[in-house]
């Protein structure tokens, strides 16, 4: 197969998740890859691929030529998520307001904040476990990682708990609208269903947090000021649209990836049998291993060369994580699970402006996931086939079937 014409994200090359032979040679043949376009949106205009640590690095910190803002942050510029929207997130600006906005999102995330939500988060991932009770199998992606990531930033924004399969239902249906298991009305419906819905919600709380404020993220970001003025109504309900994305989908897709990699590996469980002290370097290397977020985008705001490839202004430019994380200029055997490995990685971002918000707390919720369900199911085994949710920007299981074998 020519790479020269090759469309990267087209959904032929991630029905099993992400195409890794595929990165690998690009690493070798073409780091700075274009891809013309996209068959499923013919609409939509063609990119260069970024493979490399090294060029993601560069990309990621230089926001003065490759904009977030101006052509929008994921590969797609209109398609699914039109760009007005994507430029009301924060994750989707330029400084200085990109700047202002995280620094007022910021203070929902504060060490101390979450480290106060430790034993809630705790409370919530064993009252999971305690309905598989009785149970020899359970689907580890909707029976546990599910519902704990989305009781866990439901209580962050305030959510009742009777709501949450709603919203996770609603962000699965946006984040992997390609998939018709988690969007089964098809791409279409994300504009004219699914994101109306979302704003609704979202606009029902805002209402209710101005008349009776709180203290979840939401009725902080109600009630912020930026530069002596608050909010408007549309950047309030895409920052919230923005943290119940990222917390409903990071955590799920790192966990369950995690774990089918200790089912497979019976010498990396037993390390953290005998040491579960190891268990935030089994984080880590899951998190290297499996990025939540299969890319990020930036768009060229003057003619520039990376790797040696000229860019022009208003190119696409598209980070894929799953690539640079397994990099092989930078990690030995990179396809291998190694929890003893100690890598540095880029699932949370290479750093810059755009390195992730919620990476303290979700590096929480893995290492209690991993705790609990190993404490309580120490043997769990793989009882199935696991199925990879089918998009370039989604990188997740969507079923991960497992024979529980409790302890005792």
């Amino acid at each position: 197969m020519s790479l020269d014409g090759l469309q990267v994200a087209d959904a032929e090359h991630w029905a099993d998740g992400p195409p890794h032979e595929l990165f690998a040679r690009m690493r070798r043949e073409c780091p700075v890859h274009w891809s013309p376009g996209f068959s499923e949106f013919p609409e939509e205009e063609g990119f260069w691929s970024v493979t490399r640590a090294d060029d993601v690095h560069a990309v990621s910190r230089d926001w003065q030529t490759y904009s977030s803002e101006i052509g929008g942050m994921t590969a797609l510029k209109n398609a699914i998520m039109p760009l007005e929207l994507q430029q009301a997130m924060f994750i989707g600006m330029d400084p200085p307001k990109h700047d202002r906005l995280k620094a007022l999102f910021q203070r929902g995330f504060t060490p101390k904040r979450i480290a106060d939500h430790e034993d809630q988060i705790r409370d919530i991932t064993r009252g999971v476990l305690d309905r598989l009770e009785g149970r020899d199998r359970c689907d580890l992606v909707t029976d546990v990682a599910q519902p704990v990531v989305a009781r866990v930033i439901g209580s962050f924004m305030g959510i009742p708990p009777e709501e949450d399969q709603m919203w996770a239902e609603m962000m699965n249906a946006t984040l992997a609208a390609n998939d018709e298991d988690m969007n089964p009305d098809g791409v279409e419906a994300v504009a004219a269903e699914v994101l109306p819905k979302i704003f609704a919600s979202c606009g029902r709380m805002i209402a209710d947090r101005r008349e009776q404020p709180t203290d979840d993220l939401t009725s902080v970001l109600v009630h912020a000021e930026v530069e002596g003025e608050s909010l408007e109504e549309h950047e309030i309900v895409m920052g919230f649209f923005l943290l119940m994305a990222a917390g409903n989908d990071s955590t799920k897709a790192t966990f369950c990836s995690g774990m089918r990699a200790l089912m497979e590996d019976e010498e990396q469980r037993r390390l953290l049998r005998d040491d579960p002290g190891l268990i935030p370097d089994a984080v880590e290397e899951a998190l290297r291993m499996y990025p939540a977020f299969a890319h990020f985008g930036r768009t060229a705001t003057v003619d520039t060369e990376l790797h040696g490839q000229p860019i022009q202004a208003g190119d696409k430019v598209v980070m894929w994580y799953p690539s640079s994380c397994r990099d092989e200029e930078r990690y030995e055997d990179a396809d291998t699970y190694d929890l003893r490995r100690r890598a540095e990685h880029q699932a949370y971002g290479a750093g810059g402006r755009h390195f992730c918000l919620g990476a303290a707390l979700a590096r929480l919720e893995l290492r209690i996931l991993i705790e609990e369900t190993l404490a309580r199911y120490p043997e769990i085994e793989i009882a199935g086939e696991p199925r990879h949710v089918e998009s370039p920007f989604a990188n997740q299981l969507k079923t991960l079937p497992v024979e529980l074998r409790p302890q005792g």
